[in-house]
């Protein structure tokens, strides 16, 4: 069973309207290469502002890794703030920390201020199968406050057991200022307000190139040419070989949902609070109710951007493991998609040329990174390069090897972690 590449929430997507591909020659004042989140980020942020904004995007909106996740509001970078203050520096960690939950915000302000309908929810769990794992959460929350953030809540076995119904874990803990929603009709919602302010969305439009003439960039598409004085590059894992100076930077990587059959009062029981989960593993699983009561489940790592021969096989015995009362549950959809990973696991930002900015590499991170990072694209290009600045100096690593040995390199990593998570060291 072939199944499209976004899965359920293709098929429970909102109406949208098909956007006709670009023609022709455009001058504008700004242009967004990706409508993902980070392109409709930076678009609204920068149509609020009174800017001229045309968007290409190479298939639909939403198509890539913003309307295939997992859906949930998981604040913080994948790289921790212990990790950015000992590799750039308590200055950096500290700024860091102060913009870890923004992107959160950013949401929830943006589905209140434009009736965005993508079923919204508070609260997003961490659990842990070992003790080692709950001295990890304990140690994070410390670190947290010790920066001011003070929104999680530890919970033993006992407390867990409110919201997840499951004995595979030893406790767990909270953070309420997370949450999870439809991606893609995120993704529909905030194109459409970005229309409504008057912006263009052309979408089937891939890019072929870039160019830099004379100082300014020029994009090329199939059938037309964009000239912008400021350009966005918000492709990510998706921006192909259009800009081979970017590209080498990050590893695409690719991650597995499936969704159940609506399961009712039995979904109900096993995730009683109706939050989002994530365990503590390296190779993590992930997992969520939709709001027709499907179990979303989500895991599984394939470096390269390859999908694994069969979803439903690789991701099943986990679910069973963790809810052995849905062994045999229809499985209604599987999908697979591409995110894309810097070896750093901090997300990169900076400028080729003066008027090229570019984002990515959110490492698993991309909902609220993403917002954020659009955000802080769109203040650069309206002036204000002050947080810019910031992100854009942390110098990015290399994967060992370059491109030719990224792959075999991540994936003897992966084994290896996967190895102590079996193993629970």
């Amino acid at each position: 069973m072939a199944d499209d590449p976004q899965g359920y929430y293709a098929a429970s997507r909102n109406p949208a309207p098909e956007r006709p591909a670009l023609e022709g020659e455009r001058a504008v004042e700004v242009c967004i290469v990706g409508a993902g989140f980070t392109g409709l980020s930076a678009g609204l942020e920068l149509a609020e502002r009174g800017h001229e904004v045309l968007v290409l995007e190479g298939r639909g909106v939403g198509w890539g890794a913003s309307g295939r996740n997992g859906g949930q509001i998981v604040n913080g970078l994948n790289a921790s703030l212990e990790a950015i203050g000992r590799r750039y520096g308590g200055a950096t960690a500290d700024f860091v920390a102060t913009v870890v939950q923004e992107g959160g915000r950013i949401i929830r302000e943006r589905v209140a201020r434009y009736g965005i309908a993508c079923d919204l929810k508070d609260g997003n769990l961490f659990t842990a199968f070992t003790v080692r794992q709950m001295k990890e959460l304990e140690e994070k929350q410390a670190l947290w406050r010790r920066h001011g953030i003070d929104n999680f809540e530890l919970l033993d076995r006992a407390g867990l057991a409110r919201h997840v119904r499951s004995d595979a874990y030893v406790g767990g803990m909270l953070d309420r200022s997370g949450g999870h929603m439809h991606p893609l009709n995120l993704a529909l919602g905030q194109a459409a307000a970005l229309e409504g302010l008057g912006g263009v969305i052309h979408e089937e439009t891939p890019v072929l190139r870039v160019e830099d003439v004379a100082g300014r960039p020029v994009v090329r598409t199939a059938k037309g040419t964009v000239r912008p004085e400021a350009l966005i590059l918000a492709g990510n894992a998706y921006l192909g070989g259009a800009v081979p100076e970017i590209a080498d930077r990050v590893m695409p990587f690719s991650t597995q949902i499936m969704a159940t059959e609506p399961l009712g009062e039995r979904g109900r029981a096993l995730l009683p609070t109706d939050v989002c989960v994530e365990d503590l593993r390296y190779v993590l699983d992930y997992y969520r109710l939709s709001a027709d009561g499907r179990l979303l489940w989500g895991g599984g790592t394939v470096y390269g951007g390859t999908d694994p021969a069969d979803i439903r096989a690789k991701l099943t015995p986990n679910l069973e493991r963790i809810f052995p009362e849905l062994k045999g549950v229809r499985i209604d959809h599987a999908w697979s998609g591409n995110c894309a990973i810097s070896f750093s696991r901090v997300p990169q930002m900076g400028r080729l040329g003066e008027q090229t900015y570019f984002a990515q590499g959110y490492s698993g991170h991309g909902v609220v990174g993403s917002h954020l990072f659009g955000r802080i694209l769109a203040e650069a290009v309206h002036g204000d390069r002050a947080r810019f600045d910031v992100f854009a100096s942390l110098p990015w690593i290399p994967f060992p090897g370059g491109r030719r040995w990224a792959v075999p390199y991540s994936v003897l990593g992966s084994w290896w972690y996967g190895l102590r998570d079996r193993l629970g060291v």
